[in-house]
């Protein structure tokens, strides 16, 4: 399989039944995409910033770890791709967005992706992704009675468009209780209430497509969205953000809490999948 992945995807293979999917921590735009955007740094605004260096811990415990160096706003592999909405009534971005979560036009007027380039990008970025995500979930199960697929996410805490006030340190999404067994829920809920950060479970974030199309619980396969609001782990500016003051740097002192905290629940998540083993 190996020579078949691209070079902007990256998969480092664990044999614990565990799968951590980083889809929106890439920034990288092909040239041919960034000339008809408004501005480099409005395109990349929304990436979930240091994610990848937050869950670094996660190979080490021997976790698979799936992540695209492609920018969302390229295409967000974390979107129905039949157009449906996530969250019906709501505001939200598409498979391709033209807007920021802020409501900002990514695109210079009139160049926005056709319907064809939207197909052809999820032919290139989009269905590798999720074959690569197939492909490993059902290696761990061939190996173990269940598989945990937790995937990774990061917003900033105030975006009114979005939600009102301020969102929770945790959210938690399951899909309404649908994509695990809730006692894997009830478990990472418990290590977020320990921890003295807020969490929600359901809440705003409910887990997009990526923990809806794979959570199959009774298959042994439960999926997990975290939403983290980046307070938790960066110096977030709360509000508005603008070019030369986001994103802010790493500080790994500030992240070490959070980061704590979401080492217990990745364990948590290995202690899960082989209890019932």
């Amino acid at each position: 399989m190996s020579s078949a992945i691209p070079d902007w995807l990256t998969v480092t293979r664990g044999d614990a039944p565990l799968v951590v999917s980083l889809p929106h921590t890439g920034t990288d735009i092909p040239a041919e995409y960034e000339r008809d955007l408004v501005s480099p740094w409005l395109a990349r605004k929304d990436a979930d910033w240091w994610i990848e260096r937050l869950y670094d811990f996660a190979a080490g415990l021997g976790a698979t770890v799936i992540r695209t160096t492609i920018s969302r706003t390229v295409i967000d592999v974390n979107r129905d791709p039949s157009g449906v909405s996530l969250y019906p009534g709501q505001a939200t971005t598409e498979l391709c967005p033209t807007t920021t979560f802020d409501g900002e036009p990514l695109y210079e007027q009139g160049k926005e992706p056709t319907t064809e380039e939207v197909a052809e990008r999820r032919a290139q970025f989009f269905d590798p992704y999720h074959a690569a995500l197939r492909t490993e979930i059902e290696r761990l199960r061939s190996r173990h009675a269940d598989v945990v697929v937790y995937d990774c996410h990061s917003i900033r805490s105030v975006i009114p468009r979005l939600f009102d006030g301020t969102l929770p340190h945790f959210n938690i999404g399951t899909n309404g209780g649908t994509t695990c067994a809730q006692s894997l829920s009830d478990a990472i809920e418990k290590i977020c209430v320990g921890s003295g950060f807020s969490r929600v479970v359901n809440g705003r974030f409910k887990g997009g497509y990526i923990t809806r199309s794979l959570g199959r619980p009774e298959a042994g396969v439960h999926a997990v969205q975290m939403e983290l609001a980046c307070r938790g782990y960066m110096r977030e500016p709360l509000g508005p953000v603008s070019e030369g003051r986001w994103p802010t740097a790493y500080d790994e002192a500030y992240a070490a809490p959070m980061r704590a905290t979401l080492t217990l629940i990745l364990q948590t998540c290995l202690t899960f999948a082989h209890s019932n083993a």
